[in-house]
């Protein structure tokens, strides 16, 4: 497995870089396929954030669907360990998944452990990032953002160039799209779409949806269960 560190306005010294890779190196024992470790490290400066400043990012990438998993803490290394248990969390679950899917059992669903399962169907006429905005507010949590894609899924990443002018005069314009992404979608089922969002730990989910042939879009509601969008034609 490659791991690859890097540290986003950090210098990152070859002892904790020692200490990234015997971490890691355990976690192989759940999934041998793993070929590349991507972490990243950041410094945030806000003095009000002392306790939450330092940040570690980590994605697995193999073969099969990304693992990702991030935690905040006051030092590197509480943050590390941190991320590392999630990761090993998340890294459990997809080695009992895969035990379950080869054996005589049947595995139970993603939406099947949970309560309940809500569906959402919003007009087509806008694009699907619209109709994740005008799901209720209570049901999407506040920090979801679409990096699930970006470690979820291989695409092409942009970056929309910024004004020379703004009224500011520092070329920021509040309310511009600043960055675009574009995937390849791989048609799966509503639960491999909620099985991939729990690896990378986050809210939501975009994803074509086999059955349907739709874009859709799965997220997690407050109460431990889940709900589904779908655009319809």
């Amino acid at each position: 497995m490659d791991i690859v560190v890097k540290g986003r306005n950090v210098e990152v010294p070859e002892h904790y870089r020692e200490h990234i890779a015997d971490k890691l190196t355990r976690l192989e024992r759940y999934d041998r396929k793993t070929i590349r470790a991507d972490v990243e490290l950041f410094h945030e400066r806000n003095p009000r954030q002392a306790k939450s400043c330092q940040r570690v990012e980590i994605t697995l990438k193999s073969r099969g669907p990304a693992v990702r998993a991030e935690a905040a803490a006051g030092d590197f290394y509480a943050a590390l360990d941190s991320a590392t248990s999630k990761l090993e969390n998340r890294l459990r679950r997809m080695h009992d998944r895969r035990k379950v899917h080869y054996g005589r059992h049947k595995s139970t669903s993603v939406a099947e452990a949970t309560s309940a399962n809500t569906t959402q169907t919003v007009a087509a006429g806008g694009t699907t990032a619209v109709g994740l905005l005008e799901a209720p507010a209570e049901e999407v949590a506040d920090d979801a953002d679409m990096t699930i894609a970006e470690t979820a899924m291989p695409g092409t990443d942009r970056e929309v160039p910024m004004p020379r002018g703004s009224a500011d005069g520092d070329g920021y314009e509040p309310g511009r799209i600043v960055r675009e992404k574009e995937h390849t979608a791989t048609p799966m089922t509503v639960d491999q779409a909620l099985y991939e969002m729990e690896l990378v730990g986050h809210d939501f989910y975009l994803f074509s949806d086999a059955d349907t042939g739709s874009a859709s879009v799965v997220y997690r509601r407050r109460g431990f269960d889940y709900g589904v969008i779908r655009l319809a034609a």
